[in-house]
């Protein structure tokens, strides 16, 4: 049975070419089975794949069904809840608020409310009057540039990632919601520059747009870039949510004129990004960079990005804040369930803290050193809902950053192509033929559409809850199953720090027993307990 279709379209093939010498006749049907007899033959010869030299053309129609494997389960199979990485009903969602078509749902939640982590904001009986719901924070106040950010903004995203189009549509949906939009570590490209919207320049290791020609920070390229008015913070990437502790390379095939020219590399030869900074190597070295870029840009909000790892090397960046002085004008925290174009396997699924214990670290050790109010933070990890900026908020958070949100607004389909330059939807390809079908001044309504529909939501969740702005969320006022017989509230589930509670000793709260002691500002190494574990381990 195994060489059963083999045999068939072999003999079928025979005999039409028996036809066709004797008669003239059956041409087609001997165009048709020829290319399969050939194949079949192929699979049998051929020593690679023993599936295919056990069943010669049955194998393949199992690797074609492999194939839309994805798409069958998207289209046909998972359940609307189904978060993978996001749900059908987030998706559509989105969808919905970009086109500005109802969002309304009828019939009742499908959520499963008494299920565990269903979540979920107590409302007031005594509701706010509607307000609007241009809902900003200020960052940087006391600076000589200070900048009025909204709450939900477009998160880090290069172009050579995302296409020509989609960095167009984004920054223009951006000019026209007053929002920013963040360059992602691939510099300021001519398309961010086309429609004015707000920057925030992401300045990562390989300093892309402010470099030398050996890959080392230039101070001349770096003010000269951040001066121009677009930009309107400047932000150090030490490490992204997707593969925190991972460099990268783009091969110099990619490294096209018009890459080179927008990060400041040779055409043609591979682009690496380092998995860390070449200015600095210690807590303190970090904020002195900060400090000296705020200084170039002309007293630009700068802040940096982190994905939370190790505890004590945070901890040894909240001490050098403590003990120089040298504070940044914000801090993005990017939680491991963020998404980029590719990560190995493991680090997307393995590396990292999520979102909200990465945040409630942050925002607790800010406020135990009393430094909380003077420096703001932003969130990013699937955020792409009122309610989940309203969750974030409520944890710590003073705005949220969201990508693949964005990437639902500009048309992506979730497709999860975006490595093989593929992208059926043209956001994420380098290709021309891809991406020119890409409707600039269509998808950045949608993008500013997604922005204010989902700040609307927002304003209305906060209204329901008597509260006049999302600033005034705290975790007591998201609920969150953890049984089906318990509720507790985000105050409960988190320990919080009270004000100034690192500078009164260690408080009981487990992390910091372990790490806040031993944690060092001049230096990122591990504590003595740590290191002396790792090298008996080698011994």
């Amino acid at each position: 049975m195994r060489y059963a279709l083999y045999i068939a379209v072999v003999v079928a093939t025979l005999a039409a070419l028996v036809a066709v010498l004797a008669f003239g006749q059956g041409g087609i049907v001997l165009a048709v089975l020829l290319p399969f007899a050939a194949l079949g033959t192929w699979d049998l010869l051929q020593t690679r794949s023993t599936l295919r030299r056990n069943y010669p053309l049955l194998a393949h129609f199992r690797y074609g069904l492999e194939s839309i494997g994805p798409e069958m389960r998207q289209y046909f199979i998972e359940a609307d809840t189904a978060e993978t990485p996001f749900s059908r009903q987030q998706r559509a969602l989105a969808y919905q608020r970009a086109k500005s078509v109802l969002d309304t749902r009828p019939f009742g939640s499908l959520q499963d409310v008494y299920g565990p982590d269903y979540e979920w904001i107590n409302h007031s009986l005594q509701p706010s009057e509607y307000m609007p719901h241009d809902f900003r924070v200020v960052v940087g106040e006391g600076r000589a540039q200070p900048y009025s950010a909204s709450v939900f903004n477009i998160s880090a995203m290069s172009f050579g990632s995302l296409s020509a189009n989609a960095i167009r549509a984004l920054n223009c949906g951006a000019k026209m919601g007053g929002f920013s939009h963040d360059t992602g570590e691939g510099s300021i490209s001519p398309y961010h520059r086309e429609f004015g919207g707000d920057l925030v320049w992401e300045v990562a290791s390989g300093y892309f747009g402010c470099r030398n020609e050996d890959g080392s920070f230039s101070e001349e390229k770096f003010a000269a870039a951040a001066a121009d008015p677009q930009v309107k913070m400047v932000e150090v990437k030490l490490s992204q949510g997707a593969k925190p502790g991972h460099g990268g390379m783009l091969p110099g095939a990619k490294v096209t004129p018009e890459i080179a020219a927008t990060r400041g590399v040779p055409v043609g030869v591979d682009c690496v990004s380092p998995a860390r900074h070449s200015t600095f190597d210690t807590p303190k070295g970090l904020l002195a960079f900060v400090d000296r870029l705020r200084t170039l840009s002309g007293g630009k909000p700068t802040g940096f990005k982190l994905a939370i790892g190790h505890p004590w090397e945070w901890f040894g960046i909240a001490k050098a804040m403590h003990e120089t002085g040298l504070l940044p004008d914000f801090i993005v925290v990017d939680g491991a369930e963020g998404g980029t174009g590719a990560a190995p396997a493991e680090f997307i699924d393995h590396v990292g803290v999520p979102m909200h214990e990465a945040l409630m670290l942050v925002h607790n050790t800010l406020v135990g050193l009393g430094l909380r109010d003077r420096i703001r933070i932003a969130a990013a990890g699937k955020i792409i809902s009122g309610f989940d900026i309203a969750r974030t908020m409520a944890m710590g958070a003073d705005w949220c950053n969201a990508g693949r949100g964005y990437m639902f607004a500009l048309g992506c389909i979730q497709a999860q192509s975006c490595h093989t330059d593929r992208c059926p939807t043209g956001v994420a390809t380098q290709d021309p033929k891809r991406w020119r079908g890409l409707d600039v001044p269509d998808k950045a309504v949608r993008v500013h559409n997604f922005h204010e529909n989902t700040l609307k939501a927002l304003r209305d969740l906060i209204c329901a809850a008597g509260l006049r702005h999302p600033g005034e969320l705290g975790p007591e006022h998201i609920l969150r199953r953890v049984s089906p017989v318990e509720v507790r509230s985000l105050a409960a589930i988190y320990n919080s720090l009270a004000p100034g509670a690192l500078l009164r000793g260690v408080p009981d709260h487990a992390v910091f027993q372990a790490y806040w002691a031993d944690a060092r500002s001049d230096s990122f190494a591990p504590p003595p307990r740590v290191a002396a574990r790792r090298a008996s381990k080698l011994i």
